[in-house]
């Protein structure tokens, strides 16, 4: 039997999973129902019913102990244990998971906090992005991906100083197809059960919001027919924002020139990033699994000092900064030691191998050790989020021109404050950037 949460809600017939934690108290909740019939269209979401009217005909609910109950009867019960532990790690609220057997859509939104979120006057509590994952990924795998995600954007829409919670769907499904309203309706439907404002990201194509958008729901930005269309290039600012105050509080300039950068992956924010550097007169070592995106940065700086080596080799380059702008997890214990840069900045999320704030700390530790100046990742990769408020906020009168000043105000002025403040009080910039926003999330 596979190890998911939704064997169990496929044997039983339900299509529904809550998992509630209290970090409080250590105290988890569970819930699993019937919620809606096999045959509900829902390409007719918001058009013949909504998520306050859509019932099951022949509902089942299950309480606490009747859900753990069913983990033991499909004997998954050591697997429902893994995910209670990656939650009491990460301090997570709720993981919040919708099932489609028909079209095999698992979906889940990986809660991490809604506190920053009550009463901010909107019909959504929180933000925080939807990307997709292959079918047959291990079911912890993603989780741990989309809980290390939420726990993140609790504290980017901090940084952002935006009014909503953090979260992050992971959703386990073979590619949307756009043409397909059933699917993209039951998207837009389990969005905004669980009240947030999302926006596409890997391996969800951008145009899943102007779809959304037009036949379902307001709640997703990013797309692009949207007023600001895709968020890669205000993202790839407010790193560059970013990584010149690194520059400036290691150096003593913000001037990138002659500093050789390797940038990990030229996607939607890599590219830009790297155009930035090269007009900084940067000397830039890159790589990308796609081979023509490191040709047509090559194409149209035939100039510039760019070399190019293979994904594999990029953490064993020798470099002045390196920006990860790919997949996360990327640095560990085991390669931290033999990495040859000043250093680590970028808009990548989740650049560390971690699933919890002290894991993030003890790595942040190392590469403080080996004097590498690095700064966690949601602290400055903030634009795609506020791109996305800017959206939801202000619809067609949406502005680049204003979002592009707010994140680069923002990226610089704090993370020349986070860095100053980190080295006066004899902490790396990471710890020090979570003690500054905690309080409000955890009331310590």
């Amino acid at each position: 039997m596979r190890e998911s949460v939704f064997e169990v809600l496929r044997q039983e017939g339900l299509n529904h999973l809550e998992i509630h934690y209290d970090w409080r108290t250590d105290k988890f909740v569970l819930y699993a129902a019937r919620e809606w019939d096999d045959d509900t269209d829902f390409s007719q979401y918001n058009k013949r019913f909504t998520v306050f009217t859509l019932r099951a005909s022949e509902g089942k609910f299950c309480n606490s102990a009747q859900t753990e109950a069913l983990f033991s009867k499909y004997g998954l019960s050591s697997h429902l244990e893994k995910i209670k532990t990656l939650m009491r790690k990460g301090r997570h609220i709720l993981l919040d998971c919708y099932y489609h057997e028909k079209m095999d859509i698992r979906f889940t939104n990986n809660i991490h906090s809604d506190k920053r979120g009550l009463n901010n006057r909107h019909s959504s509590l929180l933000m925080g992005g939807i990307r997709r994952h292959e079918p047959d990924e291990d079911e912890i795998d993603v989780f741990i991906d989309g809980m290390n995600l939420g726990r993140g954007m609790t504290f980017k829409n901090i940084a952002a100083d935006l009014p909503m919670g953090g979260c992050k769907i992971t959703v386990q499904m073979e590619p949307v197809d756009l043409e397909n309203l059933e699917q993209v309706g039951f998207l837009a439907f389990c969005n905004d059960r669980t009240r947030n404002t999302t926006g596409p990201d890997m391996r969800f194509p951008p145009d899943l919001a102007d779809v959304m958008k037009a036949h379902f729901s307001l709640h997703i930005t990013g797309g692009p027919k949207g007023p600001l269309g895709p968020t890669g290039t205000p993202t790839a600012h407010g790193a560059h924002m970013a990584v010149k105050q690194g520059a400036r509080f290691l150096w003593g300039s913000e001037s990138l020139a002659g500093k050789t950068i390797a940038v990990q992956g030229l996607g939607a924010v890599g590219f830009p990033l790297a155009e930035d550097y090269i007009r900084d007169g940067a000397r830039l070592i890159v790589c990308d699994m796609d081979p023509s995106r490191v040709a047509e940065l090559k194409g149209r700086h035939p100039d510039a000092a760019i070399e190019a080596v293979d994904p594999s080799a990029i953490l064993g380059v020798e470099a002045d900064i390196f920006s990860p702008c790919a997949v996360g997890g990327v640095l560990d214990e085991n390669n931290i030691p033999d990495l040859k840069f000043k250093i680590v900045m970028g808009p990548a999320n989740n650049v560390l191998k971690a699933s919890s704030q002290e894991e993030e700390y003890a790595l942040a530790d190392l590469l403080a050790a080996r004097g590498i100046l690095y700064q966690v990742d949601w602290f400055h990769n903030i634009a795609g989020v506020m791109a996305g408020y800017e959206e939801n906020e202000h619809q067609e009168n949406a502005s680049m021109a204003r979002l592009m000043e707010k994140v680069g105000k923002l990226c610089t002025e704090k993370t020349w404050e986070n860095l100053n403040a980190a080295k006066r009080e004899g902490i790396t910039p990471t710890k020090r950037a979570y003690l500054a926003v905690e309080r409000e999330v955890y009331g310590e």
